[in-house]
């Protein structure tokens, strides 16, 4: 892509209200608009960014045999008055209308209840068990505490994916198969190390359930962390009967903040008992579905890594979720000339190449190539072209070197 057709452009300031650092780099580098408190527009770069960090987490789904699909997000309230929770007495974090001829439709938070109710269609035999389908899909919650930028919206991407299993212990084999795919979701995404799987409740379901929490400074949440096992424990189930259950004592233990970037629980037949889901096993014999609920936020996950891999300078993308691989620089009219034929080059060998052929100053280019994070850039000037050579950096630690047009696009083909 060429910097002079994209429409986005980069700024010098975020918006004066936006106090959250995601946020305001992200603005700056042209990845997202801002509509309104919690609601985000993403630009061609930020939606690269979210569709590589949504990529991730549906192979590793894929892996454990999910099944992708799409549910609606506008909602018929009476499939969640069966459950209870159209109420917002129960779940109060609804946008709600109702239509000219009386009916109420809400946009949905979560998608237990739906998805429960279509299954009902698909599932009947033992022999239809178990079943893995999952989505991407922007939910809607009335969150009032919106200021987290991308951490925390009121209109948002997840992940979910739901578990219909014959009972509980085919529920809890697929359980830590999941709890493995989330771990190699984080490691992937470069916070496997900072990345604990938290003990939380398990509210009316199971005794526990499980929160992926990473470790920032810009957490709203407080863990108690236990470094050599790799869990933590969350401050509202930090007490001495969980301590027992773990073998663990408070002296080993680590307070930390954290974000949720993802959870995982049981729901029992919670919902197949409120929608009548059930099976026939093989002895004809009429049971519950037994259920679990799994979440990972792209978007909330987005907005942490631009927190976490950022420096005064700008964003640091890791490169596979990067936006682009290779900043290209032009600087002259021989640097240019030279730059147009190494972009055709790197492109046609599948390197994704933002090139930066705009009529600019190179101290503008250089310092947009900083904010945007992109993890090499490449500069091709009259200079360089002269003696035969390229120069490249390295955003993460500003490494730079020398190199001819054989090296480098050896070095590029090899990242």
């Amino acid at each position: 892509m060429r910097v002079s057709k994209l429409f986005t452009k980069t700024l010098k300031n975020a918006p004066a209200d936006e106090v959250a650092k995601n946020a305001q780099l992200l603005i700056r580098g042209g990845y997202i608009h801002k509509e309104m408190a919690g609601v985000y527009t993403y630009l061609p770069l930020g939606k690269r960014v979210l569709e590589k960090v949504m990529q991730i987490v549906r192979e590793e789904m894929n892996t454990v045999g999910g099944n992708e699909i799409s549910l609606t997000a506008l909602q018929h309230k009476d499939v969640w008055e069966a459950s209870g929770r159209w109420s917002d007495e129960v779940l109060d974090v609804w946008f709600k209308t109702k239509l000219a001829n009386g009916t109420e439709l809400g946009l949905a938070p979560t998608h237990e209840e739906p998805l429960t109710k279509l299954m009902k269609n698909y599932i009947s035999s033992y022999k239809d068990l178990p079943v893995y389908p999952y989505q991407f899909q922007i939910k809607f919650r009335n969150e009032l505490r919106s200021k987290s930028g991308l951490m925390r919206g009121r209109e948002f991407w997840m992940k979910d994916l739901y578990s219909f299993s014959r009972d509980q212990a085919q529920h809890d084999e697929f359980y830590e198969k999941i709890s493995e795919a989330y771990d190699h979701v984080y490691e992937r995404l470069g916070i496997g190390d900072i990345t604990y799987k938290t003990f939380a409740s398990g509210g009316s379901f199971s005794k526990y359930s499980h929160e992926f929490q990473t470790l920032s400074e810009v957490g709203e949440d407080i863990i108690y962390v236990h470094e050599g096992k790799k869990i933590a424990i969350n401050e509202e189930v930090y007490n001495d009967e969980v301590l027992a259950d773990l073998g663990l004592s408070k002296d080993e233990l680590v307070e930390k903040k954290a974000v949720e970037v993802g959870n995982i629980f049981t729901l029992s037949t919670k919902f197949s008992d409120a929608l009548d889901l059930n099976y026939t096993d093989e002895s004809g014999a009429s049971q519950r579905v037994f259920m679990g609920s799994y979440g990972i936020g792209p978007s909330r996950v987005m907005g942490l890594l631009a927190e976490h891999f950022a420096d005064d300078k700008g964003l640091v993308w890791l490169v596979n979720i990067a936006p682009y691989t290779v900043y290209l620089v032009s600087i002259g009219e021989k640097g240019s000339a030279e730059a147009d034929k190494l972009y055709e080059e790197l492109t046609g060998m599948g390197i994704e190449v933002l090139y930066d052929d705009r009529d600019e100053r190179p101290g503008a280019k250089f310092a947009d190539a900083e904010l945007l994070g992109i993890p090499y850039r490449v500069t091709v000037s009259d200079r360089l072209v002269e003696s035969g050579e390229f120069e490249l950096v390295q955003r993460v630690d500003g490494a730079q070197e020398t190199l001819t047009h054989e090296a480098l696009v050896d070095r590029l083909k090899q990242l």
